[in-house]
């Protein structure tokens, strides 16, 4: 006898409904190998890894919901891969790089960083279940989001490669840059969200040719690039807080 299709559905799934969690675990693989160069002295490499972590992780939500396979293990997953890859292996490679004179300094910083970032993903993890706005679904983050974080704690690497023959700045002042840029993630500071924003027809090719400048500088003058991106970040958040204090009553 025929069994009915209906009573017996078949649990199976298409790659293409597997790619968002492929990306995820490519991010991740990332991250982990970023840590293995990191201890082996590889910095460069390790960071470029930790960008590559960073693409990774801005595409495999985007793509998910472009083919509507969304699903809460792959939000549970996306979110492991974000404290992995930018609340421990950024600040490790960070630490290797630089913070190994400051010895248990260093440590705590990394560990003050790491905290910073996970209390930073709960609380984006509960904000966006109980749909609040602030919690990253409006215009604005409430604090730095986890990749912004650990790029900016990254920016004294960027500027050591980008100009050679560039000595370190003091562990301790890495440590407290980092410890500083953890506080920003757990901050109530206004941060601007790309998710939300909206461009006018009539804008859209002036846009797209400033991606495509920026692309190229990143590819040609990536570290320079990065850091000129960072330093407009900063920019942007401090602009905002200004805004906030002569306008009290705009909206976040």
């Amino acid at each position: 006898m025929m069994e009915d299709p209906d009573l017996n559905p078949r649990k199976e799934v298409t790659l293409a409904q597997l790619l968002p969690n492929m990306l995820t675990v490519a991010a991740i693989c990332a991250g982990v190998t970023a840590i293995r160069l990191g201890v082996q002295g590889d910095y460069v490499r390790a960071v470029q890894l930790l960008l590559i972590a960073g693409v990774l992780d801005g595409l495999d939500g985007r793509i998910a919901r472009l083919l509507r396979s969304s699903s809460a293990m792959g939000a549970e997953l996306d979110s492991l891969a974000d404290f992995l890859n930018f609340g421990v292996a950024a600040p490790l490679v960070i630490y290797y790089w630089g913070l190994q004179d400051a010895r248990h300094a260093g440590w705590i910083a990394v560990l003050f960083f790491a905290i910073c970032c996970v209390m930073r993903l709960a609380r984006f993890n509960v904000s966006a279940k109980s749909g609040d706005a602030k919690g990253g679904s409006g215009a604005y983050f409430e604090g730095l989001p986890s990749p912004a974080g650990a790029l900016l704690a990254m920016l004294p690497m960027f500027v050591t490669f980008a100009i050679p023959g560039m000595t370190k700045p003091p562990a301790l002042l890495i440590g407290i840059y980092m410890a500083g840029v953890g506080l920003l993630m757990i901050s109530p500071v206004p941060v601007w969200s790309f998710k939300k924003t909206k461009i006018s027809r009539e804008n859209v090719k002036f846009f797209l040719l400033a991606f495509g400048c920026i692309a190229a500088a990143l590819v040609i003058f990536t570290w320079s690039a990065l850091i000129v991106l960072c330093l407009a970040y900063v920019a942007a958040v401090v602009w905002k807080l200004i805004e906030m204090r002569w306008w009290p009553g705009s909206e976040v």
